[in-house]
């Protein structure tokens, strides 16, 4: 699929005697060159970027967290963090935004959660606007729907429309991808049961994506498959579009476990027809991404996979820990082990817990990947 990142690329090559076909960025003929060689040249998988974990999630008023923490204070201590809206996290350099959903189709099943409205604490648990949309049948987003329920964009279709108008904006940004977790865990007392992500579940789900991003914009399973037997094949033949092919793109992942992926599949021999990549044991024959959230125990394992063309999603933090500490271990493996999305609470830092935070070192909004590409690009970003 030939689009405006590798038309510019060609344009600019034609008009300045770029030579794309060089060995590597810094010989195509200046930092202009450089860049429209590396949109000719790398691949999506070439890439690395920063993502934000629960990247919707809003704290949790403070007599409502009080009262949580008072009931399980390490639980609630993991809770206590929160997100810009989702284009602010676009505009200062997120490329890599997860949605937890939860699945409503009737409409209203999440408008009276437990933990805001027992006690009578005083912040409402949806504003107006945000009370119509959850009394909507469609995917709720929220990360969990009896506590920790608040979110910047209440239902899944919000969501992707914020980033499909920022998108829209900022043609040339370099592809973002949505992870996804299909929520149906237990709640506490006083909730609604979840419904269970079956397959009619997972049929609306991608229907929501593809009502809010057009063909053009979405990079699917059956781009990346054309041609080749399987999803696992096309993979390891780097089948991946150039960057500049997949500039101003989204791609979506569905992070769950084996059998919530095994009923998005269904009797599928790779993903055909759907939306989204899944996170996959890497010899299947749909395996084409993987998240990997054990850094540090996981690090030959990512570097492996990586190397091998896949997708690899890890975590710089989690819970909190680390902010509190400052500890850094976790990032800087994760920055080295060439996983292309890292995962942070703290693209910026929390001041009550110190200086923690997860950013390139110079600067960049997306590098070339450590592992693939480090060598090939001059310390030229790509973007």
């Amino acid at each position: 699929m030939l689009v405006l990142g590798t038309i510019f690329s060609h344009c600019l090559a034609a008009e300045t005697g770029c030579n794309l076909s060089a060995p590597n960025a810094a010989q195509a003929g200046g930092k202009a060159c450089a860049r429209a060689w590396i949109d000719h040249n790398l691949r999506l998988n070439d890439m690395q970027v920063i993502g934000t974990h629960n990247s919707y999630k809003l704290h949790m008023p403070p007599d409502e967290f009080a009262a949580h923490r008072a009931r399980d204070t390490h639980g609630a201590d993991g809770l206590d963090y929160g997100h810009r809206p989702l284009n602010e996290q676009l505009d200062i350099g997120i490329r890599q935004l997860e949605l937890d959903v939860w699945d409503d189709p009737e409409g209203g099943r999440w408008l009276h959660p437990p933990s805001a409205l027992r006690k009578g604490f005083p912040t409402p648990p949806w504003p107006p606007a945000q009370a119509a949309l959850m009394a909507k049948p469609g995917l709720k987003v929220m990360h969990l729907a009896d506590i920790d329920f608040r979110s910047n964009c209440v239902t899944f279709v919000a969501c992707l429309t914020i980033v499909r108008e920022w998108s829209t904006a900022h043609p040339q940004h370099a592809p973002i991808m949505i992870l996804i977790n299909a929520k149906d865990s237990k709640l506490g007392p006083g909730s609604p049961p979840p419904l269970k992500f079956e397959t009619a579940a997972f049929d609306r789900l991608d229907a929501e994506i593809r009502s809010v991003f057009g063909p053009k914009q979405l990079i699917t399973p059956d781009e990346i498959q054309a041609g080749f037997p399987t999803l696992h094949d096309a993979v390891h033949a780097n089948h991946w579009p150039t960057i500049g092919e997949a500039r101003g793109r989204v791609l979506f992942v569905l992070d769950e476990n084996a059998d919530k992926v095994a009923v998005y599949r269904g009797a599928r021999q790779s993903l055909e027809g759907r939306a989204m990549f899944a996170t996959i044991e890497e010899n299947s024959p749909a395996a084409a991404y993987i998240t990997l959230n054990e850094t540090l125990a996981d690090q030959a394992r990512i570097r492996a996979d990586v190397a091998a063309g896949m997708l690899v999603r890890t975590r710089a933090d989690a819970d909190t820990f680390e902010a509190r500490r400052n500890d850094t271990r976790r990032r800087d493996t994760a920055m080295q082990s060439g996983a292309q999305f890292v995962s942070t609470d703290y693209f910026e830092p929390d001041p009550r817990f110190g200086p923690y935070r997860v950013r390139f070192d110079d600067g960049a909004i997306v590098r070339c990947n450590p592992v693939r590409a480090a060598a090939k690009c001059a310390g030229i970003p790509i973007e």
